[in-house]
């Protein structure tokens, strides 16, 4: 019942320019992202409210291509106009309680197939932060199927939160790279792009 947020919410996306200008030419659309180890299952990624985090990771990506199908020669961001519609909104206890669910239900499937549940891990290195989450993608995706099978209406997007990073200072409640992550799977959801500006008092 409370799943919906009754308002539109600004999502930032970081890509190469030139997707960026295709995009906001409206000859082209972002595109769905399929990895199996996806935060939030399969969508179009947007960092809520922070056109910055969403610059930083376009960053990230042009110096290791190796982590993304599409190369970054320069580096963009475009924004969105969002409706969440349907979320799974993990934000809030009842979606909290259906993913957990799902969890069960998918254990349960593995332990009667005998095949291992997938797992989140840590990058080779230095890396502190579980950056690959092929459990969270399985269980999130496998919400949406047990969805379809029981013919309730589907999700149009998911919102998730997430602590990464050193912490701010000593002993801190706060991480460097703390975020709300948004990831759309109903394309209609978007009700347009546009390009950040900077403020006009910077």
């Amino acid at each position: 019942m409370y799943r919906s947020l009754p308002s539109f919410v600004l999502g930032f996306h970081g890509c190469d320019k030139e997707v960026a200008e295709r995009v906001l030419a409206g000859k082209d659309n972002l595109k769905h992202s399929e990895n199996d180890y996806d935060w939030l299952g399969h969508g179009i990624y947007f960092w809520e409210n922070s056109p910055q985090r969403a610059l930083q990771y376009a960053k990230h990506l042009k110096q290791n291509p190796h982590l993304t199908k599409s190369r970054i020669k320069q580096e963009a961001v475009i924004g969105a106009v969002i409706d969440l519609g349907n979320c799974l909104n993990l934000l809030e206890a009842e979606s909290l309680q259906l993913l957990k669910s799902t969890y069960g239900f998918l254990k349960q499937y593995a332990e009667n197939e005998k095949s291992p549940l997938p797992v989140n891990s840590k990058p080779f290195g230095e890396e502190k932060d579980i950056l690959i989450r092929r459990l969270d993608c399985a269980v999130i995706e496998a919400t949406h199927t047990l969805y379809d099978v029981m013919e309730k209406p589907r999700f149009d997007s998911v919102r998730g939160v997430f602590w990464e990073g050193k912490e701010l200072y000593p002993n801190a409640g706060f991480r460097e790279k703390n975020h709300i992550q948004i990831c759309v799977r109903n394309l209609d959801c978007i009700k347009g792009y546009f390009r950040p500006r900077k403020s006009i008092s910077d």
